[in-house]
Parts: structure tokens; sequence; C-alpha cells
């Protein structure tokens, strides 16, 4: 019996405060509650546990061919937990109008463990973070990941006054009213966009 497949959620945020993770726990529950997960698992990778310094290989990441020959450990076990997933859903914020360091820099520290794979992208911030999902989806698309072409972007009820963009920003939490706007306003697309990563996963592999 084949083994079950694997989809990473990604937590791309990696301050302190933060509010990425609720916002991650929402994307995995919806997905969990209303996505077809047949045949896969679903699990959360942060980003924060990496720990990850700015990208300090001797060699580029597209000239080392697996997990185990990098020279760090740090970079060891980072690539390894790429390679150990057959998709993923990348949820990021959004800084200063474009993708934060922190997951640029994770971006860069891997290029075959996950080339070829699926990814979906969920982003959040003013806008709901549409230039970092933009500027995901090309580089991204550019490494040879398939990114799906649903790409949920959440915004803070209220607007870039409102309360809830301050909670966030500022103490990390949540707000009752942006989570209820997502849940009735962005599921489907949150769904849409993992099923698109589920499908490439459990394709047959053409010989």
């Amino acid at each position: 019996m084949a083994a079950q497949k694997s989809i990473a959620i990604i937590i791309g945020s990696t301050r302190t405060p933060r509010v990425g993770v609720s916002i991650s726990d929402f994307v995995k529950k919806t997905i969990e509650t209303k996505a077809n997960i047949d045949g896969v698992s679903v699990c959360t990778v942060d980003l924060a546990d990496f720990k990850l310094p700015v990208y300090d290989e001797p060699s580029p990441p597209a000239m080392i061919p697996d997990a185990d020959s990098y020279t760090h450990e740090h970079s060891r076990r980072w690539a390894r937990e790429i390679a150990s997933h057959d998709g993923y859903v990348l949820v990021s914020p959004e800084y200063n109008y474009g993708v934060p360091g922190g997951v640029k820099n994770a971006i860069d520290y891997v290029f075959h463990p996950w080339k070829g794979k699926p990814i979906a992208l969920v982003t959040y911030g003013l806008g709901g973070g549409s230039h970092s999902s933009d500027q995901l989806q090309h580089i991204l698309s550019k490494m040879s990941l398939q990114v799906a072409s649903v790409r949920p972007q959440l915004t803070f009820a209220g607007g870039p006054t409102g309360s809830d963009m301050g909670s966030a920003m500022v103490s990390g939490k949540l707000g009752q009213e942006s989570l209820a706007d997502w849940e009735s306003k962005s599921a489907e697309e949150i769904v849409k966009s993992f099923q698109e990563v589920r499908a490439t996963v459990l394709a047959p592999i053409s010989t």
C-alpha cells in the first residue's frame, strides 16, 4: 500500500508577537473541515522554529542536489523538512508592499527539495497581501513549483485603520470580526486552492 501523501501548511511569519499562527490555524481548520483530504495528511510547519540565518551556504541552492548535501545543520534541517512533504500551503504576511525577508530567505535555502511540487499561497495584510502574493507566485513558479491558480488574500475587517489591523500588528491577536469575514467570504477560496494542491499530489506519475 502506498504511503499517505503529506501537505504542509507553512507559517511564514517569524516575528513576536505575530498573528500568523492564528491565521495558519484558521487555514488548517478550514481545510480539515471543508476540503476533501482523503489520501493526504495535513500538518503545520512553523518557519520560526528553524531560526534560519541569512543564507550562508557556500554554494547557490540550485547547485545543492539534495538535503544531505548542505554544509550547515540548520540548512539540512530545513531542506529535509521541505523534502519530506509532497505539497505545501504557504501562509505569508506582506511587509512594506512585498514578501517578508524571512519568507524569501527560507525560499532561498531550497531549490531541489521542492522542485516540481505543488504549492498554494495564502497571504494577509493590507489589500490581503496582494503584492506579496504576486511576488511569491512569480518567484516560486520560476523555481518550477506548481503554484495553485487560486490565491486567497485575507484582509482585516475595518481596513488599515480598524481595530483588527491594529490588534494583529501590535499584539498578534486575530479579531473576531476578521475571522467571521474570512469564514464566510474566504473559506471557499482556501478550499479551492488546497484542492488544486491535493489533486496534483495525488495525480498518477506519468512515465
